[in-house]
């Protein structure tokens, strides 16, 4: 009789937090910045129920599966957007799920290696988390990059373990928190157990795969800690 692996769990080596929609209520800033570029490209503007699925996926490709762009409109598109985003700061993307800034904190405290791994541009990612004074929490902070040549979850992700490994940190049980189904099959490709929660951004659907669904901050913590 085969004996059944061992499911994940605590204590982790490291754990992986996405920032849109686990971390971070960004969807007023980002909707926001999608209206304005919509209107700049004389576009017409979804509703924001429709526009709050471009919050996690890499933004081109929102452009193109929510505005229908092909590759050229969306590339324009998002430099539009990538220009906002830049002249505004961080602090519309910079607002936190209550009790996520604490867990963060408490976290790093404890001495548990944490990295982010976001689907948002890295430079903006950086610019969010020193305006919440959580970049020394992460010992890497890794998004898409400026060009998009790195924007799906799982390319992010990969880069993440490369500079987590250079760094020394023991990635033998890792744990991943996300709000999207991108994190879910991000996790996946790499034999990452993740963790869904439930106040972000998708659907009960979306949870395919994850180890836990949580829907209070202390649940969660009671799974990392």
């Amino acid at each position: 009789m085969t004996t059944p692996a061992p499911s994940p769990q605590k204590p982790w080596s490291c754990i992986l937090f996405d920032l849109d929609g686990t971390i971070t209520d960004s969807a007023p800033g980002i909707i926001g910045r999608l209206s304005r570029t919509l209107i700049a490209l004389g576009r017409p503007v979804p509703l924001p129920a429709e526009l709050v699925h471009f919050v996690g996926p890499p933004i081109l490709e929102g452009f193109e599966l929510v505005a229908g762009m092909n590759q050229t409109e969306a590339t324009e598109a998002l430099g539009i957007y990538r220009a906002l985003a830049a002249s505004e700061g961080p602090q519309d993307d910079a607002v936190t799920f209550p009790g996520m800034v604490g867990l963060v904190r408490f976290l790093h405290k404890a001495g548990v290696p944490l990295a982010i791994t976001t689907s948002k541009s890295e430079v903006q990612a950086h610019r969010i988390l020193e305006h919440l004074r959580l970049e020394e929490a992460f010992v890497v902070i890794t998004g898409s990059s400026e060009d998009e040549s790195r924007s799906a979850k799982g390319d992010v992700i990969a880069e993440a373990l490369v500079r987590l490994r250079e760094a020394g940190v023991d990635l033998s049980n890792l744990v991943l928190v996300g709000d999207r189904i991108h994190d879910m099959e991000g996790a996946a490709e790499h034999g990452i157990p993740p963790i869904m929660v439930e106040w972000g951004y998708g659907s009960p659907a979306e949870a395919a795969g994850a180890i836990a669904v949580v829907h209070s901050v202390d649940q969660l913590r009671s799974l990392l800690v």
